[in-house]
């Protein structure tokens, strides 16, 4: 039961932090981004790294969310928490990655 509970909680923290790192790096994070740091100087000129981490970063911090949520129903109904937690986080991820995509296609438009 306790090990759900450090689970969810160690992943929301780790969550937490990066996205608060990614908000204050003033862009400097977005050689973090997986594949952004493999596009080429002229490419990398067209986007806004501040604004682009910024988004990020306040992702990752409601991304932390359900982690936390998932460690407070893992104290009633052990691993039920846990098991919520990833599925939603992954869902979000998966919008993320949509809206990057996206993203990414209408600044490579202009």
């Amino acid at each position: 039961m306790i090990i759900c509970v450090i689970f969810d909680l160690g992943m929301a923290v780790i969550m937490f932090l990066f996205g608060i790192s990614f908000v204050k790096s003033n862009g400097k994070a977005a050689a973090f981004l997986s594949g952004y740091n493999m596009k080429s100087k002229e490419e990398r000129k067209q986007y806004d790294e501040k604004e682009m981490c910024r988004v990020y970063g306040n992702r990752m911090m409601w991304m932390a969310l359900p982690f936390v949520t998932g460690a407070a129903i893992d104290l009633l109904y052990s691993g039920i928490g846990c098991f919520a937690a990833c599925i939603i986080w992954t869902v979000q991820f998966v919008l993320l990655m949509k809206e990057r995509m996206k993203r990414e296609k209408i600044e490579k438009n202009i």
